[in-house]
Parts: structure tokens; sequence; C-alpha cells
């Protein structure tokens, strides 16, 4: 397709390509995620001239402070989507439960798990920051969404991605066919195709991972890192998961971020971002995994369960696997 291919249009000839008997609720729900993914950008892009950057002063789930562009980001998504008959629940990891579409507003078939602002940390020294999203078809049939709608494995989401806000917005999603990339045109506020079946380089020459935690690594990961330093890869850690995951996806490499003695089940959350990445990265012919276990063969237990995440260009996953099996 040309460069000009607007999002709209694409999903459009996707569904008529993939889908041909759909509704058209769920491309309208990708629609509707891509204008919240607008809104957020303009805040980021602008937080440095108004009172959105600092903290709110209090605490989400984790513990974690709640930037101000946290919260506003979490509210846009809610906001924007909540009305639109395309979903019967969001959760997000800014809350701590699910959050119901309220009456009077029609309920969908469709749940949305959504990490609204990642790398909130990197906010105030303008650091690429990003959105990450995950999409169920809803399980239950009553009137408000259950737990067991979004307790799903990975492989059962229906679509997965990401919103990059650098020195562009990208936003990078799969439904299962592919993965696709589309940059931001701020002139006509419209989203346009720039990367088209993207698919990661079998090896990569690029590791990501923090090394100030290699005191409480276990000896596979420091078998690991010390091989692949031995073998000249370079080392690339932004500390923002959405910017070290991009870049791996485009130049190829591995990105890790292990369990240790201190967090074993490592930091990173299950719903709403091992599992939504991971998801794109096997449709552009990677791999993730714990260094156990597959990530989208994991069955949730709760909603903010978190999990180890190995994942990147497949040579190169498996290479770590092997070393975490010993």
């Amino acid at each position: 397709m040309e460069l000009g291919t607007t999002l709209t249009r694409f999903l459009i000839e996707q569904q008529r390509k993939h889908y041909p008997m759909a509704t058209g609720d769920f491309t309208g729900l990708l629609a509707e995620i891509a204008t919240a993914a607008k809104i957020i950008s303009r805040e980021v892009n602008k937080a440095g001239l108004i009172d959105i950057l600092g903290y709110k002063g209090r605490q989400n789930i984790h513990g974690e402070r709640v930037q101000k562009l946290d919260d506003f980001a979490n509210e846009t998504f809610i906001k924007m989507l909540c009305h639109t008959g395309h979903l019967i629940g969001i959760a997000s990891e800014e809350l701590e439960g699910i959050y119901q579409v309220p009456d009077p507003y029609p309920k969908g078939k469709y749940v949305l798990l959504v990490d609204p602002l990642d790398g909130s940390s990197n906010i105030d020294v303008n650091i690429s920051i990003g959105s990450i999203f995950s999409i169920h078809r809803r399980k239950s049939a009553g009137a408000q969404a259950t737990m067991e709608d979004f307790l799903q494995p990975g492989r059962d989401q229906v679509g997965a991605g990401y919103i990059i806000y650098g020195s562009s917005t990208m936003m990078v999603y799969s439904t299962g066919f592919g993965v696709h990339g589309f940059t931001l045109d701020p002139s006509i506020g419209e989203f346009l195709l720039s990367h088209e079946n993207l698919r990661i380089p079998s090896k990569g020459n690029i590791f990501s991972i923090n090394e100030g935690n290699s005191h409480l690594w276990g000896d596979g990961i420091k078998r690991y890192i010390e091989g692949v330093k031995k073998s000249g890869a370079t080392a690339r850690y932004v500390g923002s998961l959405v910017a070290d995951f991009h870049r791996n996806l485009l130049k190829g490499g591995i990105f890790l971020y292990p369990g240790d003695s201190k967090h074993p089940q490592g930091k990173l959350r299950l719903l709403y971002e091992a599992a939504p990445l991971a998801f794109v990265m096997e449709q552009a012919q990677g791999k993730a995994t714990t260094g156990n276990h597959p990530i989208l063969d994991i069955k949730p237990e709760k909603l903010h369960q978190k999990v180890p995440l190995i994942i990147g260009s497949p040579e190169d996953v498996k290479q770590a696997e092997e070393c975490c099996r010993g």
C-alpha cells in the first residue's frame, strides 16, 4: 500500500479481507483507541508548557507514585472508549478493579486491558513513553463484565498493540494477521501507514536489561549476559518498556526483565504489558517467554499478576532460555 494510507482505511480493508461478515465493532474500537492516542500525544508534546508534569500526590495499586500524565492518560482511555458500544469493561494498570461501562451507554462484546502510560518515570526528562493495549472477546453473558472476561491467556487476544510517543507518535498493532505500524501526521491529525508487515530479524545485536540489578540475577541470566557481551553485542536500555521494545522490534535484539532474588516473579504486569507485547512480537516472528514458559500460554490468576519477561529475536530468546534452564 502507498504511504498515504490512513489507519481508518487500512482497518476497513483488513476487515473486508479477513472478516467480510464482521459488524465493524472491532474496527471501530481500534479507531477509538487511535483517537485516544492522539489526545494523549497532544498532551505529552506540550507537557513542559502546561501544568501536567509531576505527581498527583497519591499512589496507584502497585504502590507507585501517580504522575499527572498517568492520570490524564487513564481518564482519556476511559472517557473515549466507554460510550462507544464496543466494550463491556476496561481493566487498567492504574485501577484496582474492573471499570464497568456505565448505564445508559450500550454494552459491547469486547474488554480492553490497558497500560495508559508506560514509562512515566521518564516523563519529566523527555524520554519516549508509550501506551500498551490488549483486546479480548468477552466470555460472560451478563449485563456487566466479569473477571472471567479479563483473565484469559494471551493467545486468546483478538488484538494488541502499543503507541509510542517520541520524536514522532506511532501506533503499532496486530489482530493476528501480521504487525503494522502507523505514524501520526500532526498536520492532518491522521495516523498514516508507515511500516507494513513488520518482521523482527531472527537474530539481533542488541541486548536490553537493567544491569544495575545484576547482583540480584540468577546464574542463568548472568551466564547469558556474559555470553552476549563476549559476542560483541551492544547494550541499549532506556528504561521505558515501549521504547526498548520498539527499537528491538525494528532493529532486532532482546529485552530482558527477569525474575530475581528481590522480585522472583519479575516486575512487569502480565495482562497490561507482557501479554500484549508478546502477541505483537510473535506476530512479527519473534518470541516471548518467562525463561521457562511462553508468555502467551500463561493462564492469568489475577488482574495485576506479574511475570518475568524475555522477548525479542527468536534466536536470541532461544539462547537466553537455554541459559535459564542450565
